[in-house]
């Protein structure tokens, strides 16, 4: 690289001493180091004289290569200073909360600003789908609820979200400001048969269980948020959810506040992963939780 700059510095100046001066060094680096140069190749690139010198026709031919090597090697390196500091790439992010609100909206809208070179994909599915993801590398991070532990990877938590229950319109328990689970105890639920519907199902049972009461919770073969919440207003049944969810309106449909203990998130990945944009990611939900929460994050290993 050094010769090339020389031979550069010196075609462009006519003088050793000039492209000495140049590139800060002495007279007798840059000679040396041409002379080199001219050894390995078997050809004279300059002409020496008093004054200065003149570059050959072999020097000529040498010098269109050799800029376009020091722009091709500029242009790397410009390329991975870009990944390093995360302005360029794809970060892939597994879901499994609404991107409607809450922390996690305001998260992506935070780094989207800050590396609008940085290309996100989002991919939906089951938490045990996420966690397997992670630990392969098909994802780079994922958000999941509660504090799993997770083989092989990291988990944080980074924000809490209080409970909803999701109410017609015209239910009685839309007149009250809060729910209990004691109101809840002789409800018929619905849930979807995918993702979050079988979790939501546990989490009902575990807390209604401990009320004495097994819940009557069904199933819906339903694949999507928007007609479950469809079903709901039609009267089938009265569901839950979590609050980044209810930014979103269904008509026919109401929120109410559950009282109970807020619902854990957790950030997901691999220690493994060499993904500068997945470093930035965690670097700004650390921050992020820090200053809305008053406190740093929780990693497993500082539990």
């Amino acid at each position: 690289m050094r010769q090339l700059h020389y031979v550069i510095a010196a075609a462009e100046h006519g003088s050793f001493r000039q492209a000495a001066i140049a590139v800060g060094v002495r007279e007798s680096a840059v000679s040396r180091r041409i002379r080199d140069l001219e050894d390995q190749a078997g050809a004279a690139l300059f002409i020496r004289y008093q004054r200065g010198v003149v570059i050959t026709e072999a020097g000529r031919k040498f010098l269109t290569h050799a800029r376009r090597a020091i722009a091709e090697i500029d242009l790397a390196v410009k390329e991975v200073r870009a990944a390093g500091r995360a302005e360029k790439g794809v970060l892939r992010i597994g879901i499994f909360s609404s991107l409607a609100s809450g922390f996690i909206a305001d998260l992506l809208e935070r780094y989207a600003g800050e590396h609008p070179g940085v290309r996100t994909r989002f991919i939906e599915g089951t938490p045990a789908d996420h966690k397997a993801a992670v630990r392969h590398h098909e994802i780079d991070i994922a958000f999941l609820t509660g504090e799993p532990h997770v083989a092989g990877c990291e988990v944080t938590r980074l924000w809490a979200e209080r409970v909803f229950v999701v109410l017609p319109e015209k239910h009685e328990l839309v007149a009250r400001e809060e729910i209990e689970w004691a109101d809840l105890r002789d409800r018929h639920f619905i849930v979807s048969e995918a993702e979050p519907g079988p979790e939501i199902h546990d989490y009902l049972v575990k807390h209604l269980a401990e009320l004495g009461h097994h819940p009557s919770v069904e199933q819906c073969p339903v694949y999507n948020r928007d007609t479950l919440m469809q079903l709901v207003a039609l009267g089938k049944g009265i569901s839950l959810t979590s609050e980044a969810t209810t930014g979103t309106r269904f008509r026919g449909v109401a929120y109410r506040l559950l009282v109970t203990e807020e619902l854990p998130f957790c950030a997901v990945w691999s220690q493994r992963n060499d993904n500068p944009a997945l470093r930035r990611m965690l670097s700004l939900a650390r921050n992020l939780s820090a200053k809305r929460f008053g406190t740093r994050p929780i990693s497993d290993d500082q539990a």
